[in-house]
């Protein structure tokens, strides 16, 4: 058992680890870019049937670097370059904010950017570090978002919690005047520092909060749940889930002397959520895994709020 336990919690990266480029020398954003080979452009061309009839009201975006179709959107789409939708971020680095790493998702629909900000957060007698993760999309699917990525350090779970009162990303528009770029890099720079603020109070909170192993049980059933009529692999794989988070609530080294409250459960279903197995390994699960640190992941808002109610 203890090897099990030794094995289990020994490999806990960072959720963008392995995708991307490290690009922590670059400058500014361009330069991060080439690093990463994001520098390419996209154009809009128009879109045909089988019978080569152009379809009207629609493009197709397309990577200039080897002719892949993104994604076919309106005719009153805008496309907004790799290039423009991040060169705000270069304005951060004059306040200490540090890029780290660059790459794609979906073969180039969603381009990010990771920056580490410069203060090291201490929440509930942890160290928490800060990270900013900026994304562009051509798929049509969305705009420039930036998203604040809190990540536990001694674990490298990840802590970006749905607040009622801070947010933890947003959507930008960009118009190319320089006085507006500088003002979304300040807009960032308070954002970020506004959610880790309140995190940290909502952190103190979750840990005077004390819970018992009866309600551990109900909420991982709650976060788990159980087809009505399962069948015998259904009922075995969710049960199989369920030991699963419960062994990361009791028996994560990290988590030893945190003590029984809620600040230690929404922890064990982040490090479920961020670095368990899923049944079925696909091809793209770090894509999805990263993705849903952007965009925030159900399952760890579901236990916030499951605490939170209680």
């Amino acid at each position: 058992m203890a090897h099990m336990v030794e094995s289990m919690f020994s490999v806990r990266e960072k959720p963008w680890h392995g995708l991307g480029t490290i690009v922590m020398e670059a400058p500014a954003s361009a330069e991060a870019l080439k690093l990463a080979g994001l520098d390419w452009d996209v154009v809009q061309e128009p879109v045909y049937t089988g019978s080569n009839e152009m379809i009207k009201g629609y493009k197709a975006n397309v990577r200039s670097s080897d002719r892949r179709v993104l994604g076919v959107v309106s005719d009153r789409y805008k496309v907004v370059q790799n290039t423009d939708a991040f060169s705000f971020t270069d304005e951060l680095l004059g306040k200490g904010v540090r890029y780290e790493t660059a790459g794609s998702l979906q073969e180039g629909k969603k381009v990010w950017l990771l920056a580490r900000m410069p203060k090291e957060y201490v929440i509930a007698g942890e160290r928490i570090s800060s990270y900013l993760v900026f994304s562009n999309t051509h798929d049509g699917s969305g705009s420039v978002k930036v998203a604040v990525t809190p990540v536990r350090v001694v674990c490298n779970n990840t802590l970006n919690l749905a607040l009622d009162n801070a947010k933890r990303s947003f959507s930008m528009i960009h118009t190319g005047n320089i006085h507006d770029k500088i003002q979304e890099a300040k807009d960032t720079l308070f954002m970020a520092e506004n959610y880790m603020d309140n995190l940290g109070i909502e952190f103190e909170q979750l840990r005077r909060q004390k819970m018992t192993d009866a309600q551990v049980r109900e909420y991982i059933e709650l976060l788990l749940p159980m087809e009505e009529e399962p069948t015998p692999i259904q009922s075995k794989n969710i049960l199989k889930l369920r030991r699963d988070m419960e062994r990361r609530y009791y028996e994560a080294p990290d988590l030893q002397k945190v003590g029984s409250n809620a600040y230690r459960f929404v922890n064990a279903v982040s490090d479920f959520a961020t670095h368990s197995r899923p049944l079925r390994m696909t091809a793209n699960y770090k894509e999805n895994v990263f993705a849903r640190t952007i965009d925030g992941n159900p399952l760890i808002d579901k236990a916030y709020q499951l605490v939170k109610a209680a």
